[in-house]
């Protein structure tokens, strides 16, 4: 078994060339992976996934 962290209990920066963002991300561990949803940041700068908990912070 890996030490990895789940990405739950992670913190994603991303940049506008990212958006849309979409979770779960590219990068993101496949063991506790869902649906691929797509998260509103464009307006508050941050985002938490409904399906798993991971935030998402905007980078300008």
């Amino acid at each position: 078994m890996t030490n990895q962290t789940a990405n739950s209990e992670k913190t994603y920066h991303v940049t506008r060339d990212q958006l849309p963002l979409s979770c779960p991300g590219p990068d993101m561990i496949s063991w506790n992976s869902h649906p691929k949803v797509y998260l509103p940041i464009e307006d508050t700068g941050e985002a938490v996934c409904e399906y798993c908990g991971a935030k998402y912070l905007l980078k300008d």
